[in-house]
């Protein structure tokens, strides 16, 4: 049994609807030599952080990977 919050029921659903978010919108960009322009690894850790920050919604996700995250390949 995990205690730790950033892992209950609603923060593991707002990790899901925060991927779910930045995939559709980053996850299926591709850059002129057709690889993918942004990497997985920064969506998933961008969502890590999104929640492990205490955010209780996604609202901002978006901008907040564009400021932090959004670095092409």
């Amino acid at each position: 049994m995990n205690d730790d919050w950033r892992y209950s029921d609603d923060k593991l659903k707002l990790r899901q609807q925060a991927l779910t978010i930045l995939l559709a919108k980053y996850g299926s960009e591709l850059d002129s030599t057709r690889k993918s322009k942004y990497t997985s690894q920064s969506i998933y850790e961008c969502a890590h952080d999104w929640v492990s920050q205490g955010n209780v919604n996604c609202n901002g996700i978006t901008a907040y990977y564009e400021v932090y995250y959004a670095k092409s390949n």
